[in-house]
């Protein structure tokens, strides 16, 4: 692997910690201590992931996650947001913004490796638009909007049949509330997070054996479990 890891944080030891990790793993990684450098780096070394902290000095890292998503031509790097644990405000605006996963400080470096290399799997694997959605023996028909757990049809409302897609589309990535809102909007006249998660819970009903694939992430919202296709 040779991908380039933009690192984005003001405390050195950190920065240093996060890139003997990288590249002892293989990784190519360039660094920033702050927004304004992290922009330029972006701009002229076109990494495949970034790794963001949030609290930077002068333009933080909400700012720079914001501004990277709102360019075409920066908008296709992945986002690793560094936050401190129980900001759970700075993570759901985060993710709003286009931000793909999150880890809080104090973190494990090997869990920020594997991290990484899930988001830029997770890239690379939504390029590839699927029709048909297979986990294990869970079936997703996107083309005639039909799920299947072995040879049984499970019957799903449309809202829950494109939450599902939504989630499982993505695995592992966290969707905030309003995220999933808007995956499903059109499907109902009015939603709010509470009636997302009346239909999270009767989604994971008729899942049955699948229900705990569903993954809630308290303050924010939910993620399906990862797979690795066979």
């Amino acid at each position: 692997m040779n991908e380039t890891i933009l690192i984005v944080d003001d405390e050195r030891d950190i920065v240093n910690l996060i890139m003997y990790h990288l590249e002892k793993d293989g990784y190519k990684t360039i660094t920033a201590l702050d927004g304004e450098a992290a922009l330029e780096l972006s701009k002229s070394e076109r990494p495949a992931l970034i790794i963001l902290d949030i609290m930077l000095p002068g333009m933080n890292g909400l700012e720079v996650c914001k501004r990277l998503k709102s360019d075409e031509a920066l908008s296709d790097a992945a986002i690793i947001m560094l936050t401190a644990r129980g900001e759970e405000d700075d993570i759901t605006r985060g993710l709003k913004l286009g931000a793909d996963d999150y880890v809080t400080k104090p973190f494990s470096p090997k869990e920020l490796v594997a991290r990484v290399h899930s988001v830029l799997r997770r890239t690379k694997n939504a390029s590839f638009k699927k029709e048909l959605l297979e986990i294990g023996d869970l079936k997703i028909n996107m083309d005639n909007y039909e799920v299947k757990i072995g040879h049984d049809v499970i019957p799903l409302t449309l809202t829950e049949f494109k939450l599902l897609c939504q989630l499982a589309g993505k695995p592992g990535r966290v969707f905030t509330r309003d995220q999933l809102i808007d995956a499903i909007a059109g499907v109902e006249t009015i939603i709010i997070d509470r009636t997302i998660d009346v239909h999270i819970a009767s989604l994971r009903k008729k899942l049955k054996s699948f229900k705990n694939h569903i993954i809630t992430i308290r303050g924010i919202g939910y993620k399906f479990m990862e797979w690795q296709a066979c």
